[in-house]
Parts: structure tokens; C-alpha cells; sequence
């Protein structure tokens, strides 16, 4: 038989361990992971963002759109502004959420940026600014959404910047 008191102590940590734990999970249920403002549109396919003093670079995955030139006198691919003007028009100094499956050879992350709950990635690809990326899928990612939106945009013409489709 174990002493009254040595019992009472026992329970009372175990009640508090209990409401920490519960008090915890509430806490991170309420506050959605992954969620960072968006300062900066690299290009067609790349974002910076920031939560507080985390700054990331992120790549979005499983779409590739025309290359910016970060060089002076140097033009980029063709059509690279205005995938990365559209890009800026959904996401710039905005709240996304952010999916993440690793990081490429770059180090950038490689994710699903969520804006108002849809997909940027897709949205990329249906209007036509960006295609689907046609290396090694990440791990884990499922591009079968990309690919299915890939064929066309909601109009139903050609957007597919790599074969030199529409470009709005």
C-alpha cells in the first residue's frame, strides 16, 4: 500500500502534465504550421519568405518557369517577366502557407506555397506561366494534379511556356 499523501503528490503532477500537454496541442492546432509572409519574388518558381527572423528561400515544386538573369545586361530566358510578375501578384507581401518536401541541390526548399487556400504552384501552371517540371519529382510530392492542369488552362488553350504557348 502505497502512503496517502506520496499518492496525492503523484496525482497532482500527473493532472498537470495532463492540462500542459493538453494546452500544447490547442496551442498548435490553432496556429498553423508553416505559415510565412512573402518579401520577395525571385522569378517564375521562387520566393523568399519570412516568419520573424526565419528567412527561407523557397523553390516551388514540381514546376519549372522561365529563368530571371540576375546578371546586368543579360535578358534571361525568353518570357521570364511575366511568369514572375504573375508570381508577385498572387503571393508578394502575403501570408502563405507553405508544404514542405526537402531541399534541392540549391539548398532552397522545395514546397507547396498555399494562398488563400489554393495550391500557387497549380495556379502557376494553369495559367500558363510555368510547367510542370519535368527532373526527379521530390520525395513524396505528387505532381498528378500539375500534370492533369498541365494539358491546358481553364480556357482550354495551349499554356504551356516551355513549348511556346500562350503567355498573357
Amino acid at each position: 500500500m502505497t502512503n496517502p499523501r506520496i499518492h496525492a503528490i503523484i496525482v497532482k503532477y500527473l493532472w498537470t502534465i495532463s492540462f500542459l500537454l493538453v494546452t500544447v496541442f490547442l496551442v498548435f492546432s490553432v496556429c498553423p504550421a508553416g505559415q510565412f509572409k512573402v518579401y520577395r519574388v525571385t522569378d517564375g518558381d521562387t520566393i523568399t519568405v519570412r516568419d520573424g527572423s526565419v528567412e527561407k528561400i523557397i523553390r516551388l515544386v514540381g514546376i519549372d518557369a522561365p529563368e530571371v538573369s540576375h546578371k546586368k545586361r543579360e535578358t534571361g530566358q525568353p518570357f521570364s517577366q511575366q511568369p514572375t510578375k504573375y508570381l508577385a501578384g498572387l503571393v508578394l507581401n502575403q501570408t502563405v502557407e507553405i508544404k514542405e518536401y526537402g531541399q534541392d541541390r540549391y539548398g532552397r526548399t522545395l514546397g507547396v506555397v498555399l494562398a488563400t487556400g489554393k495550391s500557387v504552384n497549380l495556379e502557376m501552371v494553369k495559367a500558363g506561366y510555368a510547367e510542370v517540371y519535368r527532373g526527379n519529382p521530390a520525395a513524396g510530392f505528387d505532381s498528378c494534379s500539375l500534370l492533369e492542369s498541365g494539358a491546358g488552362n481553364e480556357s482550354g488553350e495551349k499554356g504551356d511556356v516551355g513549348s511556346g504557348g500562350k503567355i498573357r
